[in-house]
């Protein structure tokens, strides 16, 4: 029996992870060929929004010696060859447009932070990887539903921040200070945001029921913070 989308996003579910959205890729989109050499006719992005994909890693790994990514690659792999995929994944190298990929999957769109904001999701979402199809699936008409930011006139996301580290802009042009971030983090004072996620995503009004739970914000900010200290890059 041909797959379908349903087919695919109900085994992503299944697995823990979000569908986070599909598209018919073309030359400009980057999308590596398929072992057969035939280029994918469809791309079915997966990721997280809420608690899901941390209830099934905490489950399967150890969250204190394990890695997400080794876990990614361990669901996703076997999952793409149920499908005749490929799995591909936003952490291997040459680095894939897993960015671009996500705006023509999704209604996602740059915030005030850099990081991608998503009407539902706002911003506690993330990608875990792909699954690049040899068939054509037929895929639902395009959410274009509109970036949040632009109906907030607040923004507290860009004043929340106890070391003043973002300034405004939209996606690329959003500017971020690694360094300030990573000293803070690395300081008692920077305890609050290590143990319940960044204060600055946190005070964003889109998709709270989404956030983060401590034990899943403090994972990601270790491995932050942890790769900050790898690369010296401290200060």
């Amino acid at each position: 029996m041909p797959a379908t989308l349903d087919a695919v996003n109900e085994a992503l579910l299944q697995a823990g992870l979000t569908p986070r959205g599909a598209f018919h890729p073309g030359p400009d989109d980057a999308v590596p060929e398929l072992p057969s050499g035939r280029p994918a006719q469809t791309l079915v992005l997966a990721g997280n929004a809420g608690p899901a994909m941390w209830a099934a890693f905490n489950a399967a790994r150890d969250p204190a010696t394990d890695l997400l990514d080794d876990w990614s690659r361990d669901v996703l792999e076997p999952l793409a060859r149920s499908f005749g995929a490929a799995a591909l994944f936003p952490f291997q190298k040459p680095h894939l447009p897993f960015q671009r990929w996500a705006r023509r999957a999704e209604p996602c769109h740059g915030s005030p932070l850099g990081m991608f904001i998503h009407p539902d999701h706002g911003l506690w979402h993330g990608y875990r990887g792909a699954l690049a199809m040899a068939e054509r699936l037929a895929l639902p008409v395009a959410d274009a539903r509109p970036r949040p930011c632009d109906d907030c006139s607040d923004r507290p996301c860009l004043t929340t921040c106890p070391v003043d580290a973002f300034r405004a802009g939209d996606g690329a042009t959003a500017r971020y200070d690694v360094p300030a971030c990573a000293r803070h983090l690395d300081s008692p004072a920077g305890a609050d945001c290590m143990e319940l996620g960044c204060r600055a995503r946190r005070a964003c009004p889109e998709g709270q029921e989404a956030r983060y739970q401590p034990p899943q914000a403090a994972f990601h900010m270790r491995a932050f913070l942890k790769s900050r200290r790898a690369g010296g890059s401290l200060d």
